[in-house]
């Protein structure tokens, strides 16, 4: 499990496409669901538990805003959303706290 949050963390750095970055992070999250699952304590698995609902949320709340992403401008690569928070405002902030959500910030 530990080898998957790495190789997936590392996977992710590598990719431009939000939608593959949203799902490479998924994987690695769920590595750390299954170290937590066999730690063979309670903590581990009530921990694994609250990521699970946690992922849960933000990753859909992340891959419906990529979805509103391509709707708008016809892809998904990183590189062409320059200037997001000036056409779209509301929307930006929305975006941030969710990437926050997903990376663990309280």
């Amino acid at each position: 499990s530990v080898f998957a949050v790495i190789y997936a963390s590392v996977s992710t750095l590598q990719q431009v496409d939000l939608k593959k970055i949203i799902a490479y992070s998924s994987v690695g999250h769920m590595g750390l669901v299954t170290i937590g699952i066999f730690s063979s304590n309670i903590q581990g698995i009530i921990g694994a538990i609250f990521l699970m609902v946690g992922h849960g949320i933000t990753s859909s709340a992340l891959f419906l805003a990529i979805g509103l992403l391509y709707e708008r401008y016809s892809t998904r690569i990183i590189k062409y959303y320059g200037g997001l928070a000036s056409t779209m405002p509301i929307f930006a902030s929305f975006f941030v706290i969710f990437n926050l959500a997903n990376i663990g910030l309280p």
